[in-house]
């Protein structure tokens, strides 16, 4: 007699906490849209305008995802920051309701959900980045619906998850290449700890397949180029001591992602997955992200993705069960109003503030928010310099800056003067003109002064309150009487 085996029964979840989620979702929506036309453009967004008029299948620094969504918004609305604005949204927005539903697929109810979804609403990281379109905005959302597939797998083994695993890392590679450290983790992870079936499921690999294609235009574009990518990630691991180094690597990310909420959710989320052999593999795959990241000189935030699933992971063990009491007061709403309060009030993650400061004070505003201010007066000045020169050198001048956003910002603001950097992968533009004459250089020249007859200082960025970002107090020089073609000084300029 065949014995017939039923399947195993999927275990149920509780119900989707549709109000109060969307109602959360809503308001972050409405936040982020209320600032996103305030200040200005961030350095990195005109860049990625810069880029998406220069559209390749990779650069220097980055897949072509950022550059491409950019140029379509500023083709629908050129000059618009709201419309720029509108993917970050979207993915906030969307990083606040996968949070929630991640809690929910590990059995997590009303509470539960809103405790998680909160903790990424209010999170300094996801609020400051999330109403600007970068890399470390779309990065996390992606890797939030990743792991919500990976969990949703792993309660119900439907396959097609996999694969749409598989699409969600796929475009996940076209914002960064970090998810790949996600994934080489992971299968480790599972290997040692299991579940093992995963590993045999072929969707699993048919998704991993549509990743590695759709990345294959973007690969081929770094041999090309020389694998660029690869020194990027040397440049970004010299510039780790500004964030902390290795010692201050977990404890930034913590601050950043989540002050008092988020880190002690974190932790706590750690541990829960660590103690259940259903989800250990992802405990032990946020702590090796971690650890990746952290040895090779990685930035912060990189492991800002992992977040969202050790939040949804704690926020579903604390319904279960009550937390212990030296911290059970963390996961309540009045904590969550602070923590709204200092955010956006005191740390000043989001541009709320009007921008105005006397002649003789410093203009009072948030780092971050110091680099949305004062592109345009920087472009006036370098504009200025250029009218200043005679006619006959003004026919054929060109402008080189010294860094990537300040040639982002003359190409936006002035785009009829021609500008060139050999700054990270606005070096890969292209270079000067070889009949070009004089040079306006914003910058330190010193990398070409000797090859040229004279170099004269005629000028520095404003220093008022019109100019508030990095390039402020730049010199700007005049060299003239260039002695070698520009395709030999042009390797002397390009860094990343």
């Amino acid at each position: 007699m065949t014995t017939i085996t039923s399947p195993t029964p999927v275990r149920p979840v509780p119900d989707f906490a549709r109000g109060p989620v969307l109602a959360m979702a809503a308001a972050t929506a409405v936040l982020l849209t209320a600032v996103s036309g305030r200040y200005g453009y961030f350095g990195d967004e005109l860049y990625f305008i810069a880029a998406g008029h220069q559209l390749a299948w990779g650069y220097a620094d980055q897949p072509p995802m950022l550059p491409l969504i950019a140029l379509a918004m500023d083709t629908i609305a050129p000059g618009s920051l709201p419309v720029l604005r509108i993917p970050a949204t979207l993915a906030t927005v969307a990083g606040v309701v996968l949070t929630a539903l991640l809690a929910r697929e590990f059995g997590g109810g009303r509470r539960a959900q809103l405790i998680a979804a909160g903790a990424f609403a209010i999170s300094p990281n996801f609020l400051g980045t999330g109403h600007l379109l970068a890399t470390s905005t779309l990065d996390p959302a992606l890797w939030t619906a990743l792991t919500w597939l990976l969990v949703r797998w792993l309660r119900t083994r439907q396959d097609g998850l996999l694969i749409a695993a598989g699409v969600v890392t796929a475009v996940a590679l076209q914002v960064k290449f970090l998810v790949v450290a996600f994934w080489v983790v992971a299968i480790v992870a599972v290997l040692v700890f299991g579940p093992r079936d995963l590993l045999r499921r072929p969707a699993l690999w048919l998704g991993g397949a549509i990743a590695v294609l759709a990345t294959v235009p973007t690969l081929v574009w770094q041999a090309q180029n020389g694998w660029p990518q690869l020194g990027m990630s040397r440049a970004v691991a010299a510039e780790s001591v500004y964030a902390g180094g290795v010692i201050g690597f977990l404890p930034v990310a913590l601050l950043m992602v989540g002050l008092l909420i988020g880190s002690v959710l974190a932790v706590h989320g750690v541990g829960r997955l660590l103690a259940d052999p259903a989800y250990r593999f992802l405990g032990v795959t946020a702590l090796g992200v971690t650890l990746i990241f952290l040895v090779s000189g990685g930035r912060p935030y990189y492991i800002a993705g992992m977040f969202p699933l050790l939040w949804a992971a704690s926020a579903a063990a604390i319904e279960r069960r009550r937390p212990a009491v030296w911290w059970r007061w963390v996961p309540t709403w009045p904590v969550y109003a602070v923590t709204a309060v200092l955010v956006l009030g005191v740390l000043h993650i989001l541009p709320i503030k009007p921008v105005s400061a006397h002649a003789d004070q410093p203009l009072q505003i948030g780092n971050f928010q110091r680099d949305e201010i004062g592109w345009p007066a920087m472009v006036d000045d370098v504009v200025a310099a250029h009218r200043a020169l005679p006619p006959e050198s003004a026919r054929n001048a060109v402008v080189v800056t010294g860094d990537y956003w300040s040639l982002s910002a003359i190409q936006h603001f002035a785009p009829d003067l021609p500008a060139y950097s050999g700054a990270r992968g606005a070096a890969w533009f292209g270079m000067p003109p070889e009949d070009s004459g004089s040079v306006i250089f914003v910058g330190d020249p010193t990398a070409v002064a000797a090859e040229f007859d004279r170099v004269t200082q005629v000028g520095a960025l404003d220093n008022d309150v019109r100019v508030a970002n990095l390039a402020q107090g730049t010199p700007i020089f005049l060299l003239e009487g260039r002695q070698r073609p520009w395709a030999e000084l042009w390797p002397a300029l390009r860094h990343l």
